[in-house]
Formats: C-alpha cells, sequence, structure tokens
C-alpha cells in the first residue's frame, strides 16, 4: 500500500495553481526584464578584491596633485627663508600644508560629485566673459609654474652633471613629454611614476635631514606666527605660492572625474572618504618634505657666512662643503627628480585648464612651447635662476584666489554638488582660508609699492 503523500506546508495550501506553460520565476537579484543579473559598477568590482587592494587602487590622484607641492619653487623658497630666518617661517609652511589639504579635498570633490572638472563648471554656471578671463590668468599662471619646474630641473642637471642651462631646459621638455605620454597608457601608470618621483624626493631630504639634523627647541618655535620685516612678507608669500598651488586646484578635479564612475549617491560617499585619505597621505607628505628642506636650511646656513644664502647652486656647493658630497648628491636627484615630475603635471594641468574653460585643445607639443618659452628665455639670457623662481612663486601666489573662490563658490551649491554639498563649516574654513591668501597678497604689494 502506497503511503500518502505528506500534506502542503501551511502557507502554500492557499496558493493559487501555477500554469505548466507559466514561465520561471526570477530569482531575487536578477533583472525581470533580462533575468541576468545587473553589471556591476567600477566600485563594486574594485571592492570585490578586497579591502587592502581596494585602497591600494584609490590611492593616486593626491599624489599626482602634491607633486607640484613639491616643485623647484619650494625648493628655492624653502631654502631661501630657512637661510635668511632661520626657523621663523616654519608656520608659514604648516599653514599652507594644512590649507593644501583642505583645498584639496574639495578639488577632488568636485571631481566625485559633479562627474565633471573645476573649469568646465566654471564654462558651465559663469558667464562666458568670466570664463574667458579665468582662463587669461591661468594660462599666465601656467608660465610661471613652467618657470619654476624647467627652471629646477635644469639647474639640477646643471649641478649634477655639468648640462648647460639652456641645453638642461630642452632635456627637461623632453622628459616631461616621455613621462605624460604614460597617461595615453592608463592612469595608473602615470600615477606610479609620479609616486616614484615622489619617493625619489622624500629619501632625498630624508637622507640630509637624518645627516645634518637639527634643534628641535629652535624649530618648535617657529611654529607661533611671526614675520620679521617685509622680505620675510615677500618669502612667506612666495611659499604660500609654492605651496598651494593654482594649476592643481583645476587638475585634481580632473583627476577624479572619470577614474571611478559611482553609482548612485552612496557610492559618491563612499570615493570620497577613499579621496580624504589618499588627499591626507599625499599632502603630509609633501608637507614634511617642505618642512625638511627649511629645517635643513635654518640648521646649516642660518647664522654662517652663507646666511644671505638665496640660490639653489649656492645649496648644492654649501651641502657639498658643509656636509659632504652624498649630502649634495641627494639634494641634487630630489632636485632632478621635482622637476621632470613637476613639469610633466603642469603640462597636464594645462590642457585640463584650455579645453575646461573654454572647450579647446591644442597639439601638447604647441602648448608647452608656449608655457616654457619664458623659462627658456630666462636661461637663455642667463638671468639669476633661482631669483627667477622665488619671483615665479609670488605670481603663483597671486593666482590662487582666482582658482580658490570659483571653488568655494561652486562647492557650496547643493544643485551643483548634490548629497556632496559643502557643510556650512567646510564652507567657513574654506573662505577663512581665501581671505586670508588674498590678504596676504594685498599687504605684499603695500610693502612693495610704499615699504
Amino acid at each position: 500500500m502506497t503511503p500518502a503523500p505528506p500534506p502542503p506546508p501551511p502557507h502554500a495550501r492557499d496558493a493559487l495553481p501555477i500554469p505548466a506553460d507559466a514561465p520561471a520565476p526570477v530569482p531575487s537579484g536578477l533583472d525581470p526584464e533580462t533575468a541576468t543579473l545587473p553589471a556591476l559598477s567600477d566600485l563594486q568590482r574594485l571592492r570585490g578584491k578586497g579591502r587592502a587592494r581596494t585602497m591600494l587602487a584609490m590611492l593616486g590622484p593626491a599624489f599626482v596633485a602634491c607633486i607640484a607641492y613639491v616643485d623647484p619653487g619650494n625648493f628655492a623658497t624653502n631654502i631661501a627663508g630657512g637661510a635668511k630666518y632661520g626657523y621663523l617661517l616654519l608656520w608659514v609652511l604648516l599653514a599652507a600644508n594644512l590649507m593644501a589639504m583642505l583645498i584639496q579635498n574639495l578639488s577632488a570633490k568636485v571631481g566625485i560629485a559633479t562627474g565633471r572638472n573645476l573649469p568646465e563648471l566654471c564654462r558651465e554656471h559663469f558667464s562666458r566673459r568670466t570664463s574667458f578671463l579665468l582662463w587669461l590668468q591661468a594660462e599666465v599662471i601656467a608660465m610661471a609654474t613652467d618657470l619654476a619646474e624647467f627652471v629646477g630641473a635644469a639647474i639640477a642637471l646643471n649641478i649634477l652633471f655639468g648640462v648647460p642651462l639652456f641645453a638642461a631646459g630642452v632635456l627637461t621638455a623632453i622628459a616631461s613629454f616621455g613621462i605624460l605620454a604614460l597617461q595615453r597608457r592608463g592612469h595608473r601608470r602615470f600615477e606610479v611614476a609620479i609616486a616614484f618621483f615622489l619617493g625619489i624626493i622624500l629619501l632625498g631630504f630624508l637622507y640630509d635631514t637624518l645627516r645634518i639634523g637639527f634643534d628641535a627647541g629652535a624649530a618648535a618655535k617657529g611654529f607661533v606666527p611671526s614675520f620679521d620685516g617685509s622680505d620675510s612678507v615677500l618669502l612667506a608669500a612666495g611659499i604660500l605660492g609654492a605651496t598651494v598651488m593654482p594649476h592643481v586646484i583645476y587638475l585634481h578635479s580632473a583627476l577624479t572625474q572619470d577614474r571611478v564612475r559611482p553609482r548612485g549617491d552612496d557610492e559618491k560617499r563612499t570615493l570620497l572618504r577613499f579621496q580624504r585619505v589618499d588627499v591626507t597621505i599625499a599632502m603630509t607628505l609633501a608637507g614634511l618634505v617642505n618642512m625638511s628642506m627649511l629645517l635643513i636650511a635654518a640648521s646649516l646656513f642660518h647664522g654662517s657666512p652663507l646666511q644671505s644664502l638665496d640660490t639653489i647652486q649656492g645649496a648644492y656647493d654649501g651641502f657639498k662643503s658643509l656636509v659632504g658630497p652624498q649630502a649634495a648628491t641627494a639634494f641634487g636627484l630630489a632636485l632632478l627628480a621635482s622637476g621632470f615630475a613637476s613639469s610633466s603635471v603642469g603640462t597636464y594641468a594645462g590642457q585640463v585648464v584650455m579645453q575646461g574653460f573654454i572647450a579647446r585643445t591644442i597639439p601638447l607639443a604647441l602648448r608647452r612651447a608656449i608655457t616654457m618659452a619664458p623659462a627658456l628665455l630666462v636661461l637663455a639670457i642667463g638671468a639669476n635662476p633661482s631669483r627667477a623662481l622665488v619671483i615665479s612663486q609670488v605670481i603663483l601666489s597671486f593666482g590662487i584666489p582666482f582658482a580658490l573662490v570659483p571653488l568655494v563658490v561652486l562647492t557650496r551649491r547643493p544643485d551643483v554638488m548634490g548629497v556632496l554639498v559643502n557643510a556650512r563649516r567646510t564652507t567657513v574654513a574654506a573662505a577663512i582660508v581665501a581671505a586670508a591668501i588674498i590678504a596676504l597678497n594685498l599687504f605684499l604689494i603695500v610693502q612693495t609699492v610704499f615699504g
């Protein structure tokens, strides 16, 4: 006798009968239209590789941006400041680095929130005349940036290998094209190359700092804000211009706008958290390099016959005579790595600026020829290259508000930023930073004209 089948479960007793030709039910999580799993987003694919690999994959944009914060202009201003004023201007470096962290976080957030870069947003939300004027001043800033980077790398080639300055400038142009060409093969290769150069800079100054040492007590007093005459204000403006770089305020937003495309607001928030880590690490390293430059110059040259030293060549000779050839070589290699890397980043930023503000592009070689012309002219006529470096950094300082004010204005607008709109305290902090920079520049003008 065949046993009776078990009764159906209670929840199925009242179920309607299913026709034999009815389609199979779509499992939970599948697309009802296609009965296939929805495609994973870029971020989901990354996170599937594990937390550590995801974090490493997300690092990079801020490292490209931070190379501009340790470009040859920093060498000139930090060494001149340390030699002449000792540890007095350390507080300026600390303040500038904190400003840089805030500014680069805002710039990175623009690309994540909008999928566009800052110049593109300026063209979209400001008048055509305003965008055109912003583009013109950005091109002047690009020339000042190239002046610092080309002259610095040329000096490094000259002091390390005896290459004449003008020929060294041409070699720098070739090297910058070669580094930038990596961008065409994917952003990761370019980012790794820039991180490699940053590592050389960091190791060079770590070696010299450990070799030379400094007075920790006297250095601590340098973090108390103070000036010593109008010349120290000039150098402070130069340090600020060398640390907070206008062209990478534009560039950082371009580096994050298409790198990982977020799907929805939650992924935008997640990407922003990753970018904050990226910015914190990169800008901390840049700040340590800048402070080590000034600490070394203050310890080695201040209060000595070399106190009036204001050239990179003189600093190299000072390292060589007072510490040894190894310390001088470490300094020269760090300068060379800085010049090569920052010149390629500067060219990349220039393309972003032109395409964004006026929706135009020109061949990369022509663009590079135009912006590097002032630098090659300085090298050709035999002008004091280190003095030209310091002046270029002051020009950069005057360009900061033209990048920073639009950044603050746009990131506070919910219609532009969506869920990543600035908190009120962030907007207030950024406005204070912009006001402080503008006030410093106005004070510098008054001191220069009437002092």
